[in-house]
């Protein structure tokens, strides 16, 4: 029935794909032979969760696009959200990320309410996220573009870039040799120079996934981030969220290819028309008859 669950994910991802302009056509993909499960992390159980939500609703109009939804992610986890198309994830990232304004509900970061009324305080409090089409500044340079994503966490303004004194320049040096780190980090430090536009359509996902990480989260989110990817590039963008989380980041991931969730997340929630329908690790939520339903219909 597994396979039937991700037959069907696979079908819905395709036509979403279809409908959905794509920013670089993706290299043909050869023969590549199944990624074993990632070995679960323990979670630090004995820490505050990185992010707890309870009672998430949001309207738009007669449309009740979520309902009473929440989630708890712990330190270290690859927490999934998955869904069929519709189902409500994408507003559910649009709401934890401030793009826009939840109707109720609780929220906490690392054990403090926080407020998502816009993106740059959620970033400023500690979540950073990708898109589920790629948002580069496509005309300025690969490390420009992630020392973009370092404004949050610096202290000079307009008057220190105007003056151009020693703090402004000293803090744009370590801005500049911190996005070169990062780079180097995700596996395209060597493109540095490059117009982001010019990069493949994979390394542009890695792009977006580095200047993410340019903002120090505590928490990060990524909106189909294999969206449009072969699978060569899938199985390096495993690779790389598994290096991540070594690297000791919590990473909540909205993705259409089940069969890539299953093997990477520690748990996952499953939403269908605004509301969770399952949660828990990946074995229970496959064999969950309320999701079978969901991705097949009744009588399944």
């Amino acid at each position: 029935m597994t396979s039937s669950i991700e037959q069907a994910a696979q079908r819905s991802a395709a036509a979403a794909a279809a409908a959905a302009p794509v920013a670089a056509a993706p290299a043909p993909a050869p023969a590549v032979p199944p990624a074993p499960a990632v070995p679960a992390v323990a979670p630090a159980t004995d820490r505050a969760p990185i992010l707890r939500i309870a009672g998430a609703g949001k309207r738009f109009g007669g449309l009740q696009a979520l309902s009473n939804v929440g989630l708890t992610i712990l330190p270290g986890q690859i927490y999934g959200l998955i869904g069929p198309n519709g189902a409500g994830k994408t507003t559910f990232f649009n709401v934890i990320t401030g793009l826009y304004q939840p109707d109720g509900g609780t929220f906490e970061l690392a054990g403090k309410p926080y407020s998502p009324s816009a993106p740059h305080a959620v970033a400023r409090a500690g979540i950073a996220r990708t898109f589920q089409n790629i948002r580069l500044f496509g005309d300025m340079t690969v490390l420009e573009n992630v020392m973009v994503g370092r404004h949050v966490r610096t202290r000079q303004a307009v008057l220190g870039a105007i003056l151009r004194h020693r703090a402004a320049r000293e803090e744009e040096a370590a801005i500049r040799a911190r996005a070169q780190e990062l780079l180097d980090f995700v596996g395209i430090g060597r493109f540095a120079g490059r117009t982001a536009r010019h990069l493949s359509y994979g390394d542009q996902r890695r792009l977006e996934i580095a200047r993410a990480l340019a903002t120090d989260p505590q928490l990060l989110a990524l909106d189909e981030p294999a969206a449009g990817m072969n699978a060569t590039e899938k199985l390096a963008l495993r690779e790389l969220l598994v290096k991540i989380r070594a690297d000791g980041r919590t990473i909540l991931l909205i993705e259409h290819d089940v069969k890539l969730m299953m093997g990477l997340c520690d748990r996952i929630t499953v939403l269908d028309y605004g509301k969770v329908i399952a949660e828990g690790v990946p074995a229970e939520v496959q064999k969950n008859p309320a999701v079978i339903e969901a991705y097949l219909g009744a009588g399944h």
